[in-house]
């Protein structure tokens, strides 16, 4: 298969991701591309070839180049063969957290005006009226096995190739433009300041394919290296650690609480053996949330240098700073402590820099906003000119986190700009729960923040004004917000408040909520 189907003029064409599978294709035909677990399901060849037939059936049902198409779907083996069919097609992809309740994702897919969506054989109704493929069904078997496009259709410079769905403090969120130009740095980086990879190695997506775990599966495919969704389809760490030492040369990206859980069940089963303590991991990506430098420590200890640390968010996807494996694992550098509770420095292709409110660049461990610029930074907010102009501004994103950035080029995160809470790796936005619980008839005033949990990173709770004559009922509210919002996003605790502290102004003062708590706590 050749690239640029479509006779576009090959001089003024972006690069389109699919291209990358087809080089591999043809480099590694007979290789194992997709696997569950230990069961190799298809080669490069097959797996293009797929891929190019569901660009094609895409195309006969009338997706154009630029069209959106969404995955809403958990992990599964047939995820890549649908991405990489989108971008056969010239279309882009709108990954869709598995996870959102139907009523969040119908939203994304109006919004984004998707015209198709891949769905899992269990999703539930509710979604709008396009149409949806499943694919456990016969019709993606009958569209994955018919005739393949000759090659990716070439993309336009500045093609948008992955609409990533963000929510904002407001609640409503916002889809992030990432380029194929921007997938292509973010790959390179990974490569330079990240990872090596080779052939032989196995990507393995316990993490979200939705979410970062799935954009590094582009330089996996670059390399011709596997591609492993476990049997379980998610993050089990017994399972992750039987299956290691036969795969081998495993890498994954996972949540700071993923690795926590990771490294406790490894300490608790270190007199097993094989597996035990790693064997067979050859890297572990971590990222998505803050990683206490105590549980990073210990990792090391028990499993090896075998962690690689990266600091992105959505708008620059996974590409912002990096603290490399030797790093992470030093202990002589005479700042080695401050180094590693860092989250690194700039990647590649990028620029990092700490800045006050104005702008202006900081001295040395300063705190203030981060800003980043570079090949990686969204192209903006999708049909949303207003967000795009406040958050990036002469070139720069201003990322909404605050840090520091020493003399050497070391970047700590110091606190969030804004109240996200960030729970096993997602983030949760507390807005979204309060207008979610305000429409309950008991509910007078409410506020959501996160408070530590020892697993999780941190967990959602809602301190709840009744309104008069009313009684705090927390299953009742429970049962309130899973009818409107995901599961993963509802508080795990209600506390009872007569009234919420404020200032004057009128605004909740959240730190005194988390103050109540951590006082709570002692």
């Amino acid at each position: 298969m050749a690239g640029g189907s479509d006779g576009a003029d090959p001089r003024r064409a972006a690069m389109n991701p699919a291209e990358w599978l087809v080089r591999a294709a043809v480099r590694r035909p007979g290789a194992p591309a997709l696997m569950q677990g230990t069961r190799v399901l298809t080669d490069y060849a097959a797996f293009a070839r797929r891929a190019g037939a569901v660009g094609a059936g895409l195309a006969a049902r009338g997706v154009t180049p630029g069209e959106r198409v969404a995955l809403y779907l958990g992990n599964h083996p047939a995820y890549l063969e649908a991405l990489y069919g989108i971008w056969f097609a010239g279309a882009a992809a709108v990954p869709i957290n598995a996870k959102l309740h139907p009523r969040e994702a119908a939203w994304i897919l109006r919004d984004a005006g998707a015209v198709a969506c891949f769905v899992a054989p269990d999703t539930p109704a509710g979604l709008p009226d396009l149409p949806l493929i499943d694919v456990a069904g016969p019709d993606y078997a009958t569209l994955a096995a018919g005739a393949p496009l000759p090659g990716p259709v070439a993309m336009v410079p500045g093609a948008l190739a992955w609409l990533f769905y963000t929510s904002g403090t407001t609640g409503r969120p916002k889809g992030v433009m990432i380029t194929a130009a921007n997938l292509v740095a973010m790959s390179l980086c990974y490569l330079a300041d990240v990872d090596t990879v080779e052939p032989g190695d196995a990507a393995l997506y316990a993490a979200p394919m939705s979410h970062g775990a799935g954009l590094y599966a582009l330089v996996h495919v670059l390399r011709g290296a596997r591609h492993v969704v476990p049997e379980s389809g998610g993050f089990d760490p017994a399972e992750i650690l039987a299956l290691a030492p036969t795969l081998g040369q495993v890498s994954m990206f996972a949540a700071p609480t993923m690795v926590r859980r990771l490294v406790d069940r490894a300490s608790a089963t270190g007199t097993m053996g094989a597996g035990a303590t790693g064997e067979g991991i050859k890297t572990v990506v971590y990222g998505g949330g803050p990683m206490y430098r105590a549980d990073i420590e210990e990792a090391v200890a028990v499993m090896g240098p075998r962690f690689v640390q990266i600091y992105g968010q959505g708008e620059s996807p996974m590409t912002i700073t990096a603290l490399a494996r030797e790093l992470v694992a030093d202990r002589s550098h005479p700042r080695w402590a401050a180094r590693l509770a860092s989250v690194g420095v700039a990647q590649s292709a990028v620029r990092v820099r700490v800045a006050d409110a104005e702008g202006r660049t900081l001295p040395p461990d300063e705190t203030g906003e981060i800003l980043v610029s570079g090949a990686t930074v969204m192209a903006g907010y999708w049909q949303n000119p207003a967000a795009t102009a406040e958050t990036i501004r002469d070139g720069w994103l201003w990322t909404g986190d605050l840090g520091s950035m020493d003399r050497d080029g070391f970047l700590t995160l110091q606190d969030r700009s804004k109240d996200v809470i960030i729970s096993g790796g997602t983030n949760i936005y507390p807005r979204e729960v309060e207008e979610a619980l305000l429409t309950h008839a008991d509910v007078h005033e409410v506020a959501v923040v996160g408070a530590p949990h020892p697993e999780w990173g941190e967990e959602v709770v809602a301190f709840v004004s009744s309104t008069p004559g009313a009684a705090l009922d927390p299953a009742a509210l429970d049962r309130h917000c899973l009818d409107r919002i995901a599961r993963f996003k509802r508080p795990r605790r209600y506390v009872a408040a007569q009234g919420l502290p404020k200032n004057n102004y009128g605004k909740v003062l959240k730190t005194e909520l988390r103050r109540r708590l951590a006082e709570g706590e002692r």
